[in-house]
């Protein structure tokens, strides 16, 4: 029979197996951060917050101790502002979405991600409309105006939809929106001009829509 002497793990120290176990899990990942990573983050928030501390005391021996009020109560309703806005879900449901977050998003999440970002503008979405397949999104706000959005990637009417009227835009008719991800053509676009009531977004302008630019600043839906 063979003898079966002491395993390594054995004649080390309890500082020594914790510097194994600590090895193990790094290898396999499950271990957190070193010092030296995490210690360039760390120098930062203690610089941010000594600055902070700095200016609050000159402004409270300049102004009084109003100012100090004032910061705290400012501090606290930015910081879960910050950290809810910062929060991907969170950000989404606001409205606001990544071109990484648009590029993965299929139709109905386009169309669920349209519905948000025209909330968070100020519109009152109405009830979704379906037509053979593709997510329509409907809006209007208070001042009496309306928004028709479709989305595919051809501004080309297709057979079951009724061409606009080419005339000049009235207040109950409804100003049609576009979306698509991509770019379109230039037939797309001087098919839209003709109709004068329809409004091409394609990825850069869906993108700037997406990061928080209104969407009056892209049309005239304002």
């Amino acid at each position: 029979m063979a003898w079966r002497g002491p395993t390594p793990e054995k004649g080390l120290s309890r500082r020594g197996r914790r510097r194994l176990a600590i090895r193990a899990l790094r290898e396999e990942g499950r271990y957190g951060p070193g010092l030296r990573e995490v210690l360039p983050a760390l120098v930062m928030v203690v610089t941010v917050v000594c600055g902070m501390v700095a200016g609050v005391a000159v402004a409270f021996r300049a102004l009084g101790a109003g100012v100090l009020v004032a910061a705290v109560a400012l501090l606290a309703v930015a910081t879960p502002v910050a950290v809810r806005h910062h929060r991907p879900l969170a950000r989404r449901r606001m409205g606001h979405y990544t071109p990484e977050e648009l590029a993965e998003l299929d139709t109905e999440g386009l169309a669920l991600a349209v519905t948000r970002m025209l909330r968070r503008d100020g519109w009152l979405v109405l009830p979704p409309s379906t037509t053979r397949d593709r997510p329509r999104v409907r809006a209007r706000n208070g001042e009496g105006h309306r928004i028709e959005v479709a989305f595919r990637p051809v501004a080309e009417p297709l057979p079951d939809e009724d061409v606009p009227a080419r005339s000049v835009r009235r207040a109950s008719t409804p100003l049609r929106l576009v979306v698509h991800r991509g770019t379109f053509s230039h037939r797309d676009v001087q098919w839209a001009r003709r109709q004068g009531d329809i409004h091409l977004i394609d990825g850069p302008r869906l993108r700037s829509w997406a990061h928080g630019t209104p969407l009056h600043r892209l049309t005239d839906a304002s």
